[in-house]
């Protein structure tokens, strides 16, 4: 009786191992389909920035095996081995037009998480009312201006900066980007400052610390990673956007996506030159997300456990 019921447990326990198991399968197969569907528009850019345009007509897609890679599109850019230390003028507007996205989008990012820190902590630790506006209707204000379509701004935003002598110009688009990735940043961070107990800030003023020094002391650190992640999360935003960046610039102040969309010319798009472009734009960026994963991954999932 005794060795049944051992068998028998053996084979529960048999089972419920290999039930596991084929969960797992099935989770990992639908984690790693999402990944392909999330990755192929990387890989359908990168290997078209090395097509020609028979290639890119018939859609071959495996390198050396559909079709042999060419250096076109990166020597259309002047970033090709055989011209990269040559002469060239397109270079050179790439690499201002990559200097004016960089300069604007951490800029933007850097004022935004700044401004947008201490508007959510001011959020998350005191009461405000402001008519019949409370701290819910504060924050709910700021959330809904994500609401607003961009084109909505574009006539008064045109008119002002024509005004101020902003336009085409870095400064405005960084006043311009701040405004609008800031209600994200301090969606971001009302939740990661309301997961920090305020016992912990109340203990450091006990102590002798003033209210700024408990802040940077206590609260900034356990909120660096929150304010990691907004960087990075604005970062993105303001390095792609192109709306605003072709209304208001016209030469001096122009960023890579309005380099990105001009590859168009009589004969059709130029889709090796713009994948090649495109491909340099966004490789920043994975490096940027590659280095910082840790605190992304942090900063996204602290403010949901209190």
């Amino acid at each position: 009786m005794s060795e049944t019921r051992i068998f028998h447990d053996h084979e529960v326990d048999l089972a419920y191992k290999a039930k596991r198991w084929s969960g797992r399968l099935v989770v990992y197969g639908l984690l790693l389909f999402w990944t392909l569907i999330c990755l192929f528009p990387i890989y359908w850019t990168i290997t078209t920035s090395f097509k020609t345009a028979p290639d890119v007509m018939q859609g071959n897609m495996v390198p050396f095996v559909d079709y042999e890679p060419s250096w076109r599109g990166w020597r259309s850019l002047g970033l090709s081995p055989d011209t990269i230390f040559a002469e060239s003028t397109v270079r050179k507007e790439f690499l201002k037009r990559f200097t004016n996205s960089t300069i604007t989008a951490l800029g933007a990012s850097g004022l935004a998480v700044i401004l947008g820190s201490m508007a959510a902590y001011g959020l998350s630790r005191f009461s405000y009312r402001f008519g019949f506006m409370r701290n819910p209707d504060i924050s709910f204000f700021f959330l809904s201006q994500l609401i607003l379509p961009p084109v909505v701004l574009a006539l008064p935003f045109l008119v002002l900066y024509r005004e101020l002598d902003l336009l085409d110009t870095r400064i405005g688009l960084i006043l311009l980007y701040t405004l609008t990735v800031m209600p994200i940043v301090i969606w971001i961070m009302r939740d990661q400052f309301a997961s920090i107990p305020v016992e912990l800030e109340e203990a450091a003023l006990v102590d002798g610390m003033s209210v700024w020094g408990a802040f940077f002391t206590i609260v900034l650190p356990i909120a660096l990673p929150g304010m990691v992640a907004a960087f990075i999360l604005s970062l993105v935003l303001t390095w792609n956007e192109y709306f605003f960046a072709a209304l208001l610039t016209s030469t001096d102040a122009k960023t890579l996506p309005v380099m990105v969309a001009s590859q168009t010319g009589s004969q059709g798009i130029n889709w090796w030159s713009m994948a090649a472009l495109s491909t340099a734009a966004i490789l920043p960026l994975v490096i940027i997300g590659i280095a910082l994963e840790r605190f992304i991954i942090k900063g996204m999932a602290a403010g949901a456990v209190k």
